[in-house]
């Protein structure tokens, strides 16, 4: 009986672990990264584009130093800003991540601006982005490339 319950619970873990690792998203050092997605490009000669991720810090805090991706020839963090009624978009230098806090990037507050795009941003299509973090170092994850007003919802 005790090693049928041990074979049991084992199996349980084992398939936890197995979903665990199907899910979409990364995680590395008590960095979770999920909701990863791209905005497709509005024109095929499109040169900068948008990102977002969801994330989680589960210790201590964090701050998110620098985003990188093969898909275009830079990127930086930015927010965007009302100014005297008209929305602008800011280059920050770092995102700080309170312990056991959360960031999520959308439209209109954080995200990640990708400048000099090596391709246009096709919906359907996957791109690779490092995010790096002041503690928990680098982290890659993949992002689903969505419609051209993905995430508005």
């Amino acid at each position: 009986m005790r090693k049928t319950l041990i074979e049991v619970a084992a199996a349980i873990l084992l398939t936890l672990a197995a979903i665990l690792a199907l899910a979409p998203g990364a995680s590395a050092s008590g960095v979770m990264i999920t909701k990863a997605y791209a905005r497709a490009s509005a024109t095929p000669g499109a040169q900068s584009g948008a990102a977002y991720v969801s994330l989680m810090v589960h210790g201590d805090a964090d701050r998110l130093v620098a985003v990188s991706t093969p898909a275009a020839k830079m990127a930086g963090l930015h927010k965007s800003v009302l100014v005297d009624g008209v929305v602008k978009m800011e280059h920050v230098d770092a995102i700080d991540i309170p312990a056991h806090g959360r960031l999520q990037m959308k439209p209109g507050g954080y995200h990640i601006m990708m400048m000099g795009l090596t391709q246009p941003l096709k919906e359907g299509d996957e791109i690779e982005l490092t995010l790096t973090f002041e503690k928990a170092g680098e982290v890659k994850v993949n992002a689903t490339v969505g419609g051209v007003a993905a995430g508005m919802n």
